[in-house]
């Protein structure tokens, strides 16, 4: 076993901060349909606005951060190994069978995590990102005539973005039950701490190993 630098700095802060965004949209979500109560509904509406402009941020931060550090290519799915991966998760991983890809620093992502997380960010996240925009600004929007919104009621973009939320909650919960499944129940988790992790010798003969840099994006 090799310890590899795998996630750089900007990725642990940008996987932890938007994890953490997103529970908090949750909560205050959820209480804006008096599901729960914890900040009371004025104060939670507040909050999740403000949460939601924290989110939109990270994510044009994020998205530049992919392009320029050439991260994107990640998320380009192979179809290879996919019938395989899927048998694994499903199957094979209950009868001890060994993994059929291997992490890499060039290639963290499995195709199934590449497939999913591609769908997460062309199909989910744009579905909440849009849905949320159009009805924080529903009134201002038609009122200017700068989108025709008002044939569109506002009770379907308020379905279509509470749809989407669920659906994020679906992958977030189906994400952290997958960083269960490394080689301990918690090595994926701290990989993500550290940014270091520990992979078989034929897997870290393809990575590229090096100290971690306090100044590195």
């Amino acid at each position: 076993m090799q310890k590899v630098y795998i996630y750089k700095q900007f990725e642990r802060f940008w996987h932890w901060t938007q994890a953490i965004l997103i529970l908090f949209l949750a909560m205050t979500g959820f209480e804006v349909h008096d599901s729960i109560h914890l900040f009371g509904y004025e104060n939670a509406v507040v909050y999740h606005r403000i949460a939601a402009w924290m989110l939109l941020g990270l994510i044009v931060f994020s998205v530049f951060w992919h392009i320029t550090t050439g991260e994107w290519r990640q998320y380009i799915p192979s179809f290879s190994k996919l019938s395989a991966q899927i048998h694994y998760y499903t199957f094979g991983m209950f009868k001890g069978e060994p993994h059929p890809t291997h992490k890499t620093a060039r290639n963290k992502l499995n195709p199934l995590q590449a497939v999913t997380y591609l769908g997460f960010k062309l199909v989910m996240a744009p579905l909440i990102v849009v849905t949320g925009m159009v009805y924080m600004f529903y009134r201002t929007i038609d009122a200017n005539d700068m989108v025709v919104v008002s044939e569109i009621p506002l009770e379907w973009i308020a379905w279509l973005h509470t749809f989407g939320a669920y659906l994020l909650l679906m992958f977030v919960i189906i994400h952290v039950y997958m960083t269960t499944t490394g080689s301990t129940p918690l090595t994926n988790i701290k990989a993500m701490l550290t940014g270091y992790e520990e992979l078989e010798d034929t897997e870290a003969s393809h990575s590229v190993i090096k100290k971690e840099d306090p100044h590195e994006a």
